[in-house]
């Protein structure tokens, strides 16, 4: 799991949060399976919409432009996002991302490598509604300052717990990864965060480059393209 903090500005964020107070939410068990629909309870943007596609775009432009998120998930194709709120008690009980989406539109399919989500309600603003990813050390709580993403693999068992007051407004995606690997691009990520931080120490020298070449004959070894 990676926390990638400032992926909206503020502006940003209020200017989605004013456009999505007046929207027209529809079930969010629309865009899962018969596993998925048995335990979600929420609302969401129609996937396709008008606002959706609008604010999408935003989310989309500005994570592939902050540098580590590009360096974590390695995409090669992102699914337009998609907008859900919680209030009321709603909840997304356990459940694992299906591998293969396709947008609307019958656009191109796409592996779920890594999901994202971008919280845009700040976390004093609800209660409960904490994002619970399971992996092998044990569960992991996120709720984040709106502007906020955390990346995690696809394959991990997670759910949204029950927002018992307010209101959680987030944004979530997939991205098809060059690398499929979860463990291979954890290797990556590390790898580049040590160079970047040897460069800002010492520069660029015979290391670094070297380093720098070892990342790059790893990443054209395992990309897919």
């Amino acid at each position: 799991m990676l926390h990638i903090p400032g992926v909206l500005t503020p502006e940003q964020v209020g200017r989605m949060r004013a456009a999505l107070a007046g929207a027209d939410w529809v079930d969010g068990r629309a865009s899962v399976g018969t596993q998925g629909a048995q335990v979600k309870r929420n609302r969401q943007l129609a996937e396709g919409s008008p606002l959706a596609v609008e604010l999408g775009s935003i989310i989309a432009r500005a994570l592939t432009a902050n540098p580590l998120f590009f360096a974590a998930a390695l995409p090669l194709r992102i699914l337009p996002p998609y907008f859900n709120s919680y209030a009321g008690g709603e909840n997304y009980g356990l459940h694992i991302d299906g591998a293969i989406r396709t947008p609307a539109g019958n656009g191109p399919t796409l592996r779920a490598d890594v999901s994202t989500t971008v919280f845009l309600s700040e976390p004093d603003e609800y209660e409960g509604g904490e994002l619970v990813v399971m992996d092998a050390y044990g569960a992991h709580e996120v709720k984040l300052p709106a502007g906020d993403a955390i990346v995690y693999p696809s394959s991990s068992v997670h759910r949204v717990n029950p927002v018992t007051a307010g209101e959680r407004v987030a944004s979530f995606l997939w991205t098809q990864s060059m690398v499929r690997d979860d463990w291979k691009r954890t290797m990556l990520l590390d790898l580049d965060q040590n160079i970047q931080k040897l460069r800002g120490e010492h520069g660029d020298n015979e290391a670094t480059v070297g380093l720098t070449g070892h990342y790059h004959n790893l990443l054209r070894m395992w990309a897919e393209t």
